[in-house]
């Protein structure tokens, strides 16, 4: 394999701050260590961890990389120790505790997914966080199953898109939020069933009509707060709940009575700080089952919009007005 060099570009801001802090410095390349493989970053997905990270209120996991950056598309250029040698100059997509922002970035090898022909880098980039995340909470936590009805709040998010698409494909039935009509109706372009303006309707009366009286089975939410008491009001008997994010505080007032009256589940996870082992047994469950549909072009992430490197600043504005819908992606090499 080729000489590798000894710097290269990346973002690494030296202090929390908005948007203009995302500035592109000098910093060694990384090596990879025992199981990890170096892999030269053609595209990074942007994710809301990482404006949280920016701002100083997410720090990475111990021993993870400062450069923010959770999921990478690339080719790997170097193997650390007891990987297997058929790995090198191999495209792939992998899931990182941290350093996508930069022109080279390590990932265990049980995190990387090998891209099959006809992926973009951009489109595998713009997978790893999402599929991880709602393949774990929607199909593995929340137990869904054809023929479900999930609610899934932020219905235009990244994660929201990846759960209409995913859940379409696995038969569920997709109800969404989202904050406009024309955001609602693009949701519905991309696969949802039902979209509900949150700000112009009440999402529990409308799951209960959408329903007919019944109630969904699933609520995905990121919202958290307010929002929970709300959520449980949606779900039919034997309902599951899982949070993933508390953008409205990480604090909510429930009836533990009607928890207990419904038979309801209440459950939630985070994926940044999980071991190495745990995300190596999801990438495996992926390549199983989602892996199928990615090679075959029936499933692919939304993209809303590309930066270079440079502007990544830019990206995270964007995400920060609330206005794009699907993955915003970092294209750091051709």
């Amino acid at each position: 394999m080729a000489a590798l060099p000894e710097f290269m570009r990346a973002i690494d801001p030296e202090e929390a701050g908005g948007p203009e802090v995302l500035r592109v410095v000098e910093r060694p390349v990384p090596r990879p260590g025992a199981g990890e493989v170096l892999i030269q970053v053609a595209a990074a997905g942007v994710n809301r961890p990482d404006v949280m990270q920016r701002k100083g209120l997410y720090p990475p996991p111990p021993g993870a990389s400062s450069i923010p950056g959770l999921e990478v598309a690339g080719r790997i250029v170097a193997l650390g120790e007891g990987v297997e040698t058929d790995w090198a100059g191999r495209p792939v997509c992998a899931l990182l505790a941290g350093g996508g922002y930069a022109e080279y970035a390590v990932a265990p090898i049980g995190q990387c997914l090998a891209m099959p022909p006809g992926l973009s880098m951009v489109d595998a980039a713009a997978m790893p966080e999402t599929l991880f995340t709602v393949w774990t909470n929607l199909f593995e936590r929340a137990f869904a199953a054809e023929g479900d009805v999930a609610l899934v709040h932020g219905g235009t998010s990244g994660i929201g898109t990846m759960a209409i698409a995913l859940g379409k494909q696995f038969g569920l039935t997709m109800i969404v939020t989202a904050g406009s009509d024309e955001k609602c109706a693009r949701a519905v372009e991309i696969g949802a069933d039902h979209a509900i303006n949150y700000r112009t309707a009440d999402f529990v009366e409308e799951v209960k009509r959408i329903t007919g009286g019944r109630g969904c089975d699933i609520v995905l939410d990121m919202v958290g707060g307010d929002y929970v008491p709300r959520n449980l009001a949606c779900l039919a008997d034997d309902g599951r709940h899982v949070s993933i994010a508390i953008q409205r505080g990480a604090k909510a007032e429930i009836s533990i009575w009607d928890v207990m009256r419904r038979r309801l589940t209440l459950t939630g996870s985070t994926l940044r700080g999980r071991s190495a082992e745990f995300k190596a047994l999801v990438a495996d469950e992926l390549a199983q089952t989602v892996w199928p549909l990615i090679r075959d072009g029936s499933l692919r992430p939304v993209i809303d919009a590309t930066f270079p490197l440079d502007d990544a600043a830019a990206a995270h504005a964007r995400m920060e007005a609330g206005e794009h819908v699907g993955k915003i992606v970092l294209e750091i090499a051709g």
